[in-house]
This record gives structure tokens, sequence and C-alpha cells, in this order.
């Protein structure tokens, strides 16, 4: 039997058999949290799964110990707008360099390079655009 249904200012008819109307996820936050995981978890796992790299004769062993992003980027999002730059924040890993032929341990903080920041709305700024991930 059919209902009226306010959708908005209009009322509607729903022909529906299930009268229910399931509430409508935040999907700004559910990229926010992925986004947040790969900050945290992600890039560990990445690291994880390349580490060590070993030359061909096994003399040198190159380790990833642990990395950290700046929370502070060099441009707020304004002004990367303005510079037609990315918001992006460096990503410093340090790393550990074994020479097994002498036993010598170097361990240094090490610029990967400039890892794009999301920002509150769940965009990403490249180039002075505004853009989102589709998947």
């Amino acid at each position: 039997m059919p209902q009226p249904v306010k959708i908005g200012k209009k009322t509607r008819m729903s022909y529906s058999l299930i009268q229910e109307v399931a509430p409508m996820p935040n999907l700004i936050q559910i990229q926010k949290d992925s986004y947040d995981w790969f900050i945290q978890e992600g890039l560990k796992e990445v690291f994880e799964d390349i580490s060590p790299i070993r030359d061909y004769a096994d003399n040198l062993v190159l380790e990833f110990i642990e990395h950290s992003i700046n929370d502070e980027p060099k441009y707020d999002q304004e002004e990367c707008k303005e510079r037609d730059a990315t918001y992006s924040a460096p990503l410093k890993v340090k790393v550990r360099l074994v020479n097994k032929e002498t036993g010598e341990v170097k361990e240094q903080e090490v610029f990967m390079g400039d890892f794009p920041l999301m920002t509150e709305k769940g965009t990403f700024i490249y180039n002075g655009a505004e853009r989102v991930v589709v998947t």
C-alpha cells in the first residue's frame, strides 16, 4: 500500500515494501579515516615490505627504521592555491646502512619527498587546484 513520504519540501508516494530510510553515511569522514590509516599504518607496512634492501654482493644492507611526516606544511592551503603549489609536508625516514665487510653502521634521517596532505574537506591541493580522489 503506498504511503506518503516527505522528501525536502515535497511529499511523494512511496510504493516500497521497506519503510525505513537508511541514514546517509558521512562520505568525507570515510575518506579522512582511510587517509589517516594510510599515514599511521599503511606507510609503515610499505617500508616493512621493502626493508631491508641488499646490494648484489650482499655487502651493504639498508633498513628503514621509522618514518615521520612533518605536520607543518611549507604553505597553508590558501597560499598553495595562490602560488599554484601543492599542499604537502616533508616525509622523512630514519635509515640504517650496515656495511657487513667493515662492520660500520650509519644511521641518518633521509628526506624522501613531499607527501600530499588532505584538507579538512577531504580534498588535496595539487599545483594550486583543489582535487578529490575517486576510487
